[in-house]
C-alpha cells in the first residue's frame, strides 16, 4: 500500500483559497497566527469591504484606515502573496538576488506585497501594488534586494507598484480614522439598535442642525442634544463620529479631532444622508 504524499504548508494554503478571491472573499496570504513573532500586529474588521484585514505593523494599519476612507479606493488586499513561487525565483536567478528563505528549512517562501488596491480611476478599474516600510529600513541593503523582486514581478505584469513610508502617510489623519472607524454602523450602538431608518435620519438632520449653529464646543452641543432628545449619554457623540465617518460632515482630517473645541466644518454632503439609514 502507497504511502500517502504529505502535502506542504505552502500547498495547503493554496487549496484553502488563501491569496484569492476579491473583495469579502478575498483571504490573505499571511494572518497573525502564522507571524506570531510580530508585536504590533493587529485585526482590523472593514468597513468598505466586509471582512477582518490582517495588518502586521503600525505602519499598515495606518495605510489601511487612509487607504479605506478614500473613495477612489473600491479594494483592499493586504498580505497578498506573489504566486507562482517559481516565477520569483526565476527572477531573483536574473537579479543575481538570493531568493527569501524559510530560516529553518532554508527553503524559498512565497513572497507577499503588503497591499493590492483597486482604484476607481475613471469609472476605469485598476490595480496598485504597494509596499509598506519605514524610511531607515530602505537603507538595508537586503530589503532592497527583495524589493526588487517585488518590483519586476509586478513590471511583467503592467502594475504600478511603489514603495510607502511613514513620510507619505499622515499620521493625525490615520489617527482621527482610527478613532471614527468602529462608528461607521450606528446600529451596533445600543441607543440606535431599535430605532427605524426614519428615526435615525431625523435624528442626524437635528444634530447636524446643532453641530452649525452657535458657538459651543462639539461635546456641548452632544450634551444638549441628548438632554433635549431624550437619548442616553454619549448618543450625541456616536452621532458625531458616524457622521465624520460616513463623510457626511467632512473637516480638516489633518489636524486632530478636538471634541472640546468648536467645530469648523469644510462641508456637508448631504447625498450621503441615505447611508445614515443603512449605517
Amino acid at each position: 500500500m502507497s504511502k500517502r504524499k504529505r502535502i506542504s504548508r505552502e500547498e495547503q494554503w493554496i487549496k484553502e483559497g488563501r491569496g484569492s478571491g476579491k473583495g469579502a472573499n478575498y483571504k490573505p496570504w499571511l494572518t497573525i497566527q502564522d507571524v506570531s513573532s510580530l508585536g504590533r500586529s493587529s485585526r482590523i474588521k472593514g468597513n468598505k469591504i466586509n471582512r477582518q484585514h490582517e495588518m502586521f505593523s503600525d505602519l499598515e494599519r495606518n495605510y489601511f484606515y487612509i487607504s479605506e476612507f478614500s473613495d477612489c479606493v473600491v479594494d483592499i488586499r493586504e498580505q497578498f502573496p506573489l504566486l507562482p513561487k517559481s516565477e520569483t525565483i526565476v527572477i531573483a536567478n536574473e537579479l543575481g538576488i538570493k531568493h527569501p528563505t524559510n530560516p529553518k528549512t532554508n527553503e524559498p517562501i512565497v513572497m507577499t506585497t503588503d497591499f493590492l488596491l483597486t482604484i476607481d480611476k475613471d469609472k476605469r478599474f485598476i490595480d496598485v501594488a504597494r509596499t509598506i516600510k519605514m524610511k531607515d529600513e530602505l537603507l538595508k541593503e537586503r530589503v532592497i534586494e527583495k524589493f526588487e523582486i517585488e518590483r519586476v514581478y509586478w513590471e511583467r505584469r503592467g502594475i504600478d507598484w511603489g514603495i510607502v513610508t511613514e513620510e507619505e502617510i499622515p499620521k493625525v489623519m490615520a489617527r482621527n480614522l482610527s478613532h471614527i472607524h468602529n462608528y461607521y454602523k450606528l446600529t451596533q450602538f445600543d441607543a440606535f439598535r431599535n430605532m427605524n431608518e426614519n428615526q435615525i435620519e431625523d435624528l442626524a438632520i437635528e444634530f447636524l442642525h446643532r453641530i452649525i449653529q452657535g458657538n459651543y464646543s462639539v461635546r456641548e452641543k452632544a450634551l444638549l442634544f441628548d438632554k433635549d432628545t431624550h437619548m442616553p449619554l454619549g448618543s450625541g457623540l456616536t452621532l458625531f463620529y458616524h457622521l465624520l465617518s460616513q463623510k457626511i460632515i467632512k473637516i480638516d482630517m489633518f489636524k486632530p479631532i478636538n471634541i472640546d473645541e468648536q467645530l469648523v466644518i469644510k462641508s456637508i454632503d448631504e447625498r450621503r444622508m441615505k447611508k445614515v439609514k443603512y449605517g
